[in-house]
């Protein structure tokens, strides 16, 4: 079972365990990780699941497609390793991911 620590804005560090094949959104909410809404339930369609992926973990994912692209540009702090969640699924090789969220996700 791999774990990921959600960092948030104020330095909260959050970690916990996700099951493989979870979306890292649902990993969130599962086990209410503030921050991480997921009003769309994962449907890339809102832009409340926005993380910043670590550096280290960057080449580990899945390539960002158009549409998650498109719903980036809707956020107000996008940077170059701002993914969403909801996007990102959870297997074996991303046991130790982290990810940091933006300020304006409390």
């Amino acid at each position: 079972m791999p774990s990921v620590r959600f960092i948030t804005f104020d330095g909260t560090q959050h970690e916990v365990k996700a099951s493989e094949g979870q979306s890292l959104m649902r990993v969130a909410t599962d086990h209410s990780v503030p921050g991480i809404d997921g009003d769309c339930g994962g449907a890339c369609a809102c832009g409340t699941c926005h993380v910043y992926v670590d550096e280290a973990w960057a080449d580990k994912l899945n390539a960002v497609d158009a549409m998650e692209d498109s719903m980036l540009d809707f956020t107000d702090c996008r940077r170059p390793n701002s993914r969403l969640s909801c996007q990102i699924t959870m297997v074996p090789a991303l046991d130790g991911l982290t990810v940091s969220l933006p300020e304006g996700q409390h």
